[in-house]
């Protein structure tokens, strides 16, 4: 491939743009599909929303061993692996008979694939290949994936009402899974150094790291490094609330809740996709910013207009969509994600070059929170017969989160941070940061 190798940086965002949105495309399924496997297999909210919680959950814990695994085999081989194995996950759905079935495929066979190339790969990808405009960069790669899992929203919701349906949709969304392996074995570089180059905005080549010898403990060792520092706690559970409110509540549950209103599922996926339309506008946006102003205050202030947007959801609910909905649609879209780039800008600060690791744990308690909600919103509704309380309950909580972003201590550029990469069998202890 001829390149200008000072545009490969950007070649690279390209490809794991692509990648992360080809990863996206069966997580916008389970939404759409849940009323067509209800009618044919008579499955409940709770076993959709036990699925679903297993996948996300999965999808989190999986993330800090991956950003580990590509320490050792390279982001091309585990990138590739994982985007065959959502395409194998997705595409024998068109076999299952059975609930355990729904379990093993949607959740932990596309809970796995997709967690190798989750938010975590985000971070790898820029602290790799990007000296400046990294925020920038964790915007639109953090967009890819929310914003691709919403946009195919419309396409499976018709789909699944087509003459083949549900199992078109499937298939459909395994293919595009499994097109994008290819562009990944081919064209995909691992380091600047391989091509000769600095890390854009930087002025000299960085030698390319040792591989690890142990993916695994060198996963665990970052974990036990990072838990001494204050900030990855808070860090963490802001996120855990992130994904709640996110992935687990309007990602799993906005269709259903919308249809207990009356509404059409393809004019409430209609709606979702257009939260990932502004979503890609609202995350590159933040990443933006995070280059300017302090991320802590940044956090605080998404958190907080979410929670808001959250607590008066359950009145926007109609037969029809409204004016008032399709405003909530715009905010909610630009806030869905807009919290990843100062939370990995965060992670940076107070974990330099460990910060892909360290964020793919984040990242776990991210999934975490929004297998939790997944599940425990799908038994409420069959307990309640309505979603009401949960979206009061996820709006309290973002306004929480806010509170633990603002508690995150700022460091001084003349701080050291912690640095726990090379070799995790070497047992020297790491540099340690005292909050």
């Amino acid at each position: 491939m001829t390149l200008d190798k000072r545009a490969w940086p950007w070649a690279i965002a390209g490809i794991s743009f692509v990648a992360l949105l080809g990863a996206a495309a069966f997580r916008s399924t389970p939404g759409a599909l849940v009323d067509p496997l209800k009618q044919e297999f008579g499955w409940s909210n709770g076993t959709m929303g036990l699925a679903m919680s297993v996948n996300m959950a999965l999808y989190g814990i999986t993330a800090p061993f991956a950003s580990a695994l590509t320490e050792r085999f390279g982001v091309r081989r585990i990138t590739a692996g994982a985007m065959t194995l959502i395409a194998l996950g997705s595409g024998l759905t068109l076999f299952m008979t059975a609930a355990w079935q729904l379990v093993l495929l949607w959740g932990v066979m596309v809970g796995l694939g997709a967690g190798a190339i989750s938010l975590g790969f985000v971070a790898t990808i820029t602290t790799r290949w990007f000296r400046t405009r990294q925020g920038l960069v964790d915007g639109i790669l953090s967009a890819s994936s929310a914003t691709g899992s919403l946009l195919f929203l419309p396409l499976v919701a018709a789909l699944a009402q087509s003459t083949g349906g549900w199992r078109s949709a499937a298939a459909v969304v395994s293919l595009v899974a499994l097109s994008t392996v290819p562009l990944i074995l081919f064209f995909f570089r691992e380091y600047p150094a391989d091509l000769g180059i600095p890390p854009y905005g930087a002025d000299e080549i960085e030698p390319r790291p040792e591989p690890t010898r142990s993916a695994a403990r060198l996963a665990v060792r970052t974990l036990y490094d990072a838990a001494h520092k204050p900030a990855f706690w808070l860090m963490a559970l802001a996120f855990a609330i992130c994904g709640a409110s996110t992935n687990g509540l309007i990602q799993t549950h906005f269709i259903p809740s919308a249809m207990d209103a009356g509404m059409p599922s393809v004019a409430a996926a209609g709606l979702l996709s257009l939260i990932g339309v502004f979503d890609l506008l609202g995350t590159v946006f933040s990443g933006w910013l995070t280059d300017r102003i302090d991320p802590r205050l940044l956090l605080a202030t998404f958190y907080v207009l979410r929670g808001v947007s959250l607590l008066v959801l359950p009145s926007l609910f109609g037969q029809s969509i409204s004016g008032p909905m399709l405003v909530f649609v715009v905010f909610y879209g630009m806030d869905f994600l807009a919290t990843v780039p100062p939370t990995v800008a965060l992670c940076r600060e107070h974990f330099g070059m460990s910060a892909g690791i360290v964020f793919g744990w984040v990242f776990a308690s991210h999934q975490l929170g929004a297998g939790i909600a997944a599940a425990a919103a799908g038994l409420a509704r069959d307990s309640l017969g309505h979603y009401a309380p949960v979206w009061h309950v996820a709006g309290f909580l973002s306004i929480g989160a806010a509170l633990l972003s603002l508690s995150v201590r700022h460091l001084r550029p003349t701080e050291p941070v912690a640095v726990t990469g090379g070799d995790p069998l070497d047992e020297r202890p790491a540099e340690k940061v005292h909050d």
